[in-house]
């Protein structure tokens, strides 16, 4: 499946946001398909299927088996009732695939080309940092960029969603604790990274982690160590590479994290860029508003923002 949260477009920017499967007939509106009467009344509470964002990412992968088995009915069964929750793209908003991370882990260093093109040497194990809440950015959303920095980077990753609470994991076993799969931008500010022998200011400044534009759950993503990974700037493409390039793998990864902290449904690892990053070449021209960044991950979609000005800064 491919799971969105969404408003209805031209509803306020507070709404709360709606789970939704993005589906060939276009994006199903999984409460308003519960309470549109599509399903007999005492099927919907026995299906037991997750209705809001929240819930889905906080049951993880128990959930998908009833999410699957639901969609499957509402589509089978949908008359002419469909148009009340069975939205054409163009009539949504995407917000953040994973709008509410609970952890959100992140990886430095973990293509080997781009640890060449960085001048650092091929670390021992994960090198883990984090960034918080206020970074997350939904698809289409500008990044606003503050006055006074000026070394704006893109960084294309591969965003790993928890969805079984992990600890002390075997690497053979660590793909079953996977939710799914989504695109992400590790957008940077280089100078305030930096600053100091701490990553964490020049990474987690106001949207400087979109998620989307979906999340592919476990059951259809293939094989995460087999993935394009591509970002253009402003349709030049800046990042063509693999996954099979990453030092420690998606499992690797999740293994070693789950050995020094548990790790929850609903918790993110945003597992590292391949070369191509600004930071990294001769000519370093940093990104500024009106640039536009695009990250394709392999079958995850495209993740476009654009960069603003920040209003008042």
């Amino acid at each position: 499946m491919r799971i969105v949260t969404f408003r209805p477009k031209g509803s306020r920017k507070s709404a709360r946001l709606r789970l939704g499967v993005l589906t060939e007939q276009g994006v199903l509106d999984v409460r308003a398909a519960a309470q549109a009467g599509v399903l007999p009344a005492a099927l919907v509470p026995a299906l037991n299927a997750p209705l809001t964002p929240a819930a889905f990412y906080q049951r993880g992968v128990p959930a998908l088996p009833a999410l699957n088995r639901f969609v499957a009915l509402a589509l089978e069964l949908g008359g002419p009732q469909n148009s009340r929750w069975l939205l054409p793209a163009d009539r949504v908003v995407l917000g953040a695939c994973v709008p509410a991370p609970g952890k959100i882990i992140c990886v430095g260093l973990n293509y080997r080309n781009h640890a060449k093109e960085s001048n650092m040497a091929i670390p021992p194990a994960p090198v883990l940092f984090s960034k918080f809440n206020n970074a997350v950015a939904a698809p289409g959303e500008p990044v606003p960029l503050p006055a006074g920095v000026n070394q704006y980077d893109y960084e294309a990753e591969l965003c790993v969603v928890i969805g079984r609470r992990a600890r002390y994991v075997a690497e053979a076993r660590a793909l079953d604790y996977v939710l799914g799969y989504c695109n992400a931008n590790d957008v940077s500010a280089r100078e305030l990274q930096m600053l100091t022998g701490q990553w964490l200011l020049g990474k987690t400044l106001d949207k400087f982690l979109p998620l989307g534009p979906y999340l592919l759950t476990v059951d259809e993503a293939g094989d995460p160590q087999n993935y394009p990974v591509r970002c253009w700037l402003n349709g030049e493409l800046r990042q063509n590479s693999n996954t099979s390039d990453m030092i420690f793998s998606v499992a690797q990864l999740i293994s070693f994290a789950s050995r020094y902290m548990p790790l929850e449904p609903g918790d993110i690892i945003s597992t590292g860029t391949p070369e191509g990053v600004i930071f990294g070449r001769k000519e370093k021209v940093w990104m500024k508003p009106g640039d536009v960044m695009t990250v394709e991950i392999g079958p995850l979609g495209k993740l476009t923002n654009p960069l603003v000005a920040e209003t008042g800064s």
